[in-house]
This record gives C-alpha cells, structure tokens and sequence, in this order.
C-alpha cells in the first residue's frame, strides 16, 4: 500500500502497553498517597515555558539538554527540563494566593535531550515534593523524611547521602577558587560516572595538582557520618552555621530512628547551580549501579529569579522511570491486573443493555465490572478475560436482571452456580 507512514517512536521516548502503564499508575498512587500524609497538595505547570524562564539559572549540561525552538508567534519557547525551575517561576507569580510554607508536590513528564541509558530517557516521569517560605532545618529533615519513608513504601530499601553545598563553597573559598567553584561541583558531581582518576585530572586543571589533591581529600567519606562531618568541617575552616545545622539533622535522624538510612558523603554536590544548601542523592541497596533514584536540597535564592523578594525553598524529585528500572530488574515489580476484576460474558448483542445495568449494580458497590462487547463462544471468553487480568466472569441467564447467574472462577477454572448480585458481592 502505497504512502504508508512507518510507525515508529522517536529515541529515547516511549509507548507503554496496558500492563506496564498499570504499574506506573499503581507505583504513583502509592507515592501520592504518601505525600498526602504530610500535607502536601498538588500543582500543575505547563509543559513550555519562556526559555528565559526555564533557563535563568540552569545554565551548563543543562542548556545544552533542553529541547527549544521559536514558535509560530515567534517566541523563545523551551519544553520544561525540571518541575523545580517551573514551580520558582509559579511561586513568584502566585506567591499572594500561596499560604506559607507552602507544601506543594507535582508528578508530571519533563524533557532532556541527554544520552539515553538504562532507566535514563530523553521524556521522563518526575515526582517532585517541595516547602517554600521557610528555611528552618524542620523543613529540611521533613524533604528527607519524606524522601526515606515514601520509597520504604513501595518496598525499596534506600541510603540516602548528604551533604551541604555551604561547607564545599567555603572550602573552595579558603583555598582561592571561589570563581571556579561552579566548574569544580559540576566536576565532582561527575565522580561516580568518570571515576576518582579522571576527576582528579579534570581538576587539576582548574586547581592544579595539589589543589586537585585537597578537593579529592575532602570529598572522601570518613567511617560514619560524624567522623566526616569532623573532617570537612576542619578542612573548610572549622563549625559554622553549615555544620551545626548538619548536626542538628543529624539529631532528628537518631530521635526518629531513621539515622541508618542516611550516610554523610561530601562528594555530593548536585551539578544544577540553585542549590544553596543541604543537597542529597538516593541510591537503592540492592541495585545502586542504576543512580540516584531521588535528589535534591535546598535552594533559597532559586525564587529570587523573578521575585524582588528571596523566597526559601527545599524539596526532592523521585525519577520513576528509573526507580521502575530497578525494581524491574530486581523482579519487585510485578505485573498487574486490570482495573476489572470482574467482567460480564455477552451471549446475545441484544442483551448490551441489560448487562449494563447489570455491571453498573457492581460499580455502584465499588467493583469494577467490564461488560464484553460482541458475542462469542464462552471458551474464547474465559481466555479473554484471563489475557485481561480479571479474576471472575459472569455468565447470564435469559433475563440478566432477574435470572439466577453463573459467576467462573477464572484462577479455578470453576463455576458457581445460582448466585444473586449480593452473593457475588460477598464471594469477590
């Protein structure tokens, strides 16, 4: 047949076929429904923005990543490549409208144009959770509370590394890099993919050898967490406000019982240049070749882009696709079955009326019922709806509203005969 366009998908995008799109969807209820829990309430920000928006201060990998273009009316347009920079944007807009803090979270798609790899796509689903307008260190252990319990819910086992962008710049600052500190963080965010022998060389450019040689000591953990924070806090010049808030987190992690799941790791750096504060990465116990699978920290100048006013900010992004790649490859994330559970055989078409009604007496009662649509043998249809995932089928009577029915256990393979709708109810 001629002019017949190729289906096809472009790279680093993707179809996803009914059983995979119920798992994402069963996997971001659960992630919602933890984010309730703590007040969070939900937003919504559009897919394009003005580029100087979403590019005010992205700036580096991320310039080079965002998909842009000029549209019809002639604007500089770019498609989101974070939910962060579109919420700063949306808070110093609607920052009147907003009670303070403010608890947002907003699940939606973004877009890079980066190399694709496992769990790593150019069109990606992210989970952010965020507190605007405080900067108390509540607001801080709150993110990673939140970031440590919502993925113990979904059954992944989590450590979780800090660290505080404040100690780094002052070490930077005492060694007299201050003016290249940007390069040097986006250099150390580069460690576990390049390795501590390339960074150390794309250092020493910067800082020369001995230079080089000091930053790789100083991003090198200790044995636990105070033992580092000891290290950093002497090689950056001694305590200040940066530490004691590193200590004070440190005391809510131990007061809530939560203090094995985060570990002190001073080459965490986050490439992105909004972050101020605290920054963080999550990594799987059981697969943390696959990344971290959640980030972020805190970013109180972030606002201050298209605000007069500086507005403090804190929060964290679980990338699912990736976090659905590990769990994929550790065989945790199962297949799941229609939203049906129960469906309805059809023997006559002229009986799509009256099976209607018959499955809407289910769906009233919380159970969702499919009514197959054309007439068939029922062997076909017990197939069918074992391909489809549901449970039990119904096979009715001449008169499907008044007539005994027949319920199939499709697992069993049984029938069960002579049932009301009650009986039904009761039996699913």
């Amino acid at each position: 047949m001629a002019n017949v366009i190729e289906p096809k998908v472009l790279k680093g995008f993707r179809d996803f076929l009914p059983p995979a799109e119920i798992a994402r969807r069963w996997l971001i209820e659960k992630i919602e429904a933890s984010f309730r829990l703590y007040g969070f309430v939900p937003i919504d920000t559009p897919a394009l923005e003005y580029t100087e928006i979403l590019l005010g201060k992205g700036g580096g990998e991320t310039e080079k990543q965002v998909y842009r273009f000029t549209d019809k009316g002639g604007r500089d347009v770019a498609l989101r490549f974070d939910l962060t920079v579109p919420f700063a944007r949306f808070v110093a807009q609607y920052r009147e409208e907003l009670s303070f803090p403010f608890k947002r979270y907003h699940i939606a798609k973004v877009w890079r144009g980066e190399n694709t790899q496992r769990g790593r796509y150019r069109e990606f689903t992210q989970c952010d959770f965020d507190i605007v307008g405080s900067s108390s260190p509540a607001a801080d252990f709150e993110i990673l509370l939140m970031m440590r319990n919502t993925l113990r819910a979904l059954g992944a086992e989590v450590s979780i590394r800090i660290n505080h962008r404040g100690i780094f710049n002052r070490f930077l600052k005492n060694r007299g890099l201050a003016e290249r500190s940007v390069e040097i963080l986006r250099i150390v965010d580069k460690l576990a993919k390049i390795g501590r022998d390339e960074t150390g060389k794309l250092l020493e450019e910067i800082a020369g050898e001995g230079g080089a040689a000091e930053i790789l000591r100083f991003i090198t953990p200790g044995e636990n967490f105070e033992d580092t924070l000891r290290s950093v806090s002497e090689l950056a010049g001694g305590e200040s406000e940066d530490t004691e808030r590193l200590k004070l987190l440190r005391g809510y992690m131990i007061e809530t019982g939560i203090a094995d799941s985060f570990a002190f790791d001073p080459s965490i750096t986050r490439g992105l240049d909004y972050y101020t504060g605290i920054v963080y990465e999550t990594f799987l116990r059981e697969d943390p070749s696959i990344g971290s699978v959640c980030s972020g920290g805190r970013y109180d100048n972030l606002a201050a882009l298209y605000s007069k006013e500086a507005i403090p900010g804190v929060g964290s992004s679980i990338g699912l696709d990736r976090l659905i790649a590990a769990m994929e490859n550790s065989g945790r994330l199962r297949s799941r079955p229609g939203y049906a559970r129960l469906a309805i055989a059809c023997l006559r078409e002229d009986q799509g009326g009256v099976c209607q009604a018959l499955a809407e007496q289910f769906r009233q009662r919380g159970i969702a019922c499919e009514v197959f649509l054309e007439e068939g043998k029922l062997t076909k249809q017990f197939m069918l709806a074992e391909k489809k995932g549901e449970g039990w089928l119904i096979i009715p009577g001449d008169d499907p509203l008044h007539s005994p029915l027949t319920l199939r256990d499709l697992s069993k393979r049984e029938n069960r005969e002579g049932l009301s709708v009650e009986d039904i109810v009761s039996l699913i």
